[in-house]
Formats: structure tokens, C-alpha cells, sequence
């Protein structure tokens, strides 16, 4: 499956979501390409611990330089031979392989949009990754990015009508972060709107088309529990009133439960440092298990079948 990551803002822990979450598909067997579309700041080598393309691959040897038909075949990083980090290199012979694909360092969001070579250049990539991987996640730059409107037309029925081409929707848990992702799904210029206007003479899907496709994942969800414990008792009853009017909310913002891939808790290694959260770091005590849980969940669910299937039509 082919799987698109994004976020109306930046800041909501997308990037590092997608790549733990890639990190627990191989851990689960499957193989895994992560493609990182993040046009202005691709830095998924530096949340896996490469260097030399922490900041992107070097100019003219990325996915910017491929789209733009510049070379042949973009940069590629075997993610457990070529890290830094002894932890990860030392699982190289366990689970399914995970790739990067990293953009070009400082090529910014200068991309044509609605340019056929482009987007054929991105069909044909992303047709090549998925004969050869499980799962293909591309990270894209947030917002109402040009490397959404490429992924959009690039994965369009016409294209690929057999594939399975999925969206995660990351947000924080707050009235700002549930307002910013309906309107990247529902809004002017977002998803709905660009994917069903007519490009080429007809729109890229309708919209039930794309709305089975997508689903949203909650980062950095703080625990209640925790927080009423510690808080006073009009500061727990204003906790209380609060997720429920978030909840409240994302049901009418239609982020609700039936839309709802997973969450993600706080995680203090993330706030601090933005990595790979393994099992030793469990092990060791530095990382909540939670969490690990969480990614987990997350992986699981998005391979499921069942997950990709409307509410009102499963069981």
C-alpha cells in the first residue's frame, strides 16, 4: 500500500510518527520505503541517524532532482546499514527492510504543480516502490503543499486504479490542531476541493472516492487520568470539559472515532529528542512503553483491511 503522511501545520509530530511507524512495520516483517516528499525541509535522515543526509541527500542526487527529471534514480539508504546509531545498525538482519528515499539538501518547495513529466515521474516511482515494498510512506511537506497536489494527481484512479493508496492526517489534541485538519480535508485549497476540481478536463476522484482513503492520527494525546490525578479539583473538572468539547468537536469536525486511525501519548524522549523509539530504549528505561504500544497500534491498524472499510458498512 502506498501511504500518504500530512498535517495542516507543522509541529504535530508527523514526521516522527511516520518514521517509528515505519520502524514498526519492519519489526512486524514488512518491507518498507519511506519517501520524503517534506519539499522544504526534508530531515527524515536526521530522525534516523544518517549522516551525511540529515538535512537531505546532496544536490542533485534527491527526489527533487528526480521529479524534476534531472537524474534517473534518486539516492536510496538501506535505514539499518547505513545509520549511525549502534542500536538500529545491529538489528540489520531482523525484520523487513526499511529504505529511505531522502529529498535534495535545500531544494525547497519550487516544484510544478499540474506538470505532466512531474507527476509521471512520481507514478513511476511510487508504481516501482510498491512492486518492491509492503507498505511506501511519503511524508509531505504540511499544508496545502505542492507535494500534495503532485501525490494527489499522482495516485488519482486513472493512474492506479488497483493500488491501495492511503492518507494519515496528523494533529495534536487541541481546538487549533482539530480546526487546522478539517479544513486541509474539508476547506478551501484542501484535499476534497483540490482532488474533485477539474484538472485535465475531470477531477482526480470524487469525493467519496477519497474520503475512504483517509484517516486521522492524534499526536502527543496527554493522559487525563494522569493530569486530573495531579491537578486540583476545579483544575480536574476544567480537564474534564475540555477533552469532552475536543471530543465533542472532532465528532462534528467528523475526526471522530470512525475516521480515527490511532493516538500517540506524550512521550518525553520525543519532546526532548526526536528519534527512533526501540525496544531497548524501553528496556532501558528511557522511553514509555506506551508508546511503543502506540506505534504498534498504529501499524498494525493501517495494514488492516477492516480499518480502510467505511463504519457503516463493517460487521
Amino acid at each position: 500500500m502506498i501511504v500518504f503522511a500530512t498535517s495542516d501545520k507543522g509541529g504535530t509530530g508527523r514526521s516522527v510518527t511516520s518514521c517509528n511507524l515505519a520502524y514498526r512495520l519492519g519489526v512486524r516483517g514488512m518491507s518498507t520505503a519511506y519517501v520524503d516528499f517534506d519539499f522544504g525541509s526534508p530531515t527524515a535522515g536526521a530522525l534516523f541517524e544518517i549522516g551525511g543526509v540529515e538535512r537531505g541527500a546532496s544536490p542533485g542526487r534527491g527526489l527533487h532532482s528526480y521529479l524534476r527529471g534531472e537524474i534517473s534514480d534518486p539516492q536510496r539508504f538501506d535505514v539499518r546499514a547505513s545509520t549511525d546509531r549502534d542500536a538500529l545498525r545491529s538489528q540489520r538482519s531482523r525484520g523487513g527492510k526499511l529504505v529511505l528515499l531522502p529529498g535534495d539538501e535545500g531544494g525547497g518547495e519550487a516544484m510544478e504543480a499540474n506538470n505532466p513529466a512531474v507527476v509521471r515521474r512520481c507514478v513511476d516511482l511510487l508504481l516501482e516502490l510498491d512492486a518492491a515494498f509492503k507498505v511506501v510512506i511519503v511524508d509531505l511537506s504540511s499544508g496545502r503543499s505542492v507535494a500534495m497536489q503532485i501525490a494527489l494527481e499522482a495516485t488519482a484512479p486513472k493512474y492506479m486504479p488497483d493500488k491501495r493508496v492511503c492518507w494519515l492526517l496528523f494533529h495534536r489534541w487541541t481546538r487549533q490542531h482539530i480546526v487546522a485538519a478539517h479544513g486541509l480535508v474539508r476547506g478551501p485549497k484542501g484535499l476534497l476541493s483540490t482532488a474533485t476540481t477539474d484538472i485535465g478536463g475531470s477531477p482526480l476522484y470524487t469525493e467519496d472516492e477519497l474520503l475512504r482513503r483517509i484517516r486521522f492520527v492524534r499526536t502527543a494525546v496527554p493522559s487525563l487520568r494522569e493530569q486530573s490525578a495531579a491537578a486540583s479539583g476545579p483544575q480536574a473538572a476544567w480537564l474534564l470539559r475540555q477533552d469532552a468539547a475536543l471530543r465533542s468537536l472532532a465528532a462534528e469536525y467528523r475526526l471522530g472515532q470512525g475516521s480515527l486511525l490511532g493516538d500517540t501519548p506524550v512521550e518525553p524522549v520525543l519532546q526532548w529528542r526526536e528519534q527512533i523509539i526501540l525496544d531497548a530504549d524501553v528496556s532501558a528505561g528511557i522511553a514509555n512503553q506506551e508508546t511503543v504500544d502506540a506505534f504498534e497500534g498504529l501499524a498494525r491498524k493501517l495494514v488492516d483491511p477492516d480499518t480502510w472499510v467505511p463504519i457503516d458498512r463493517r460487521g
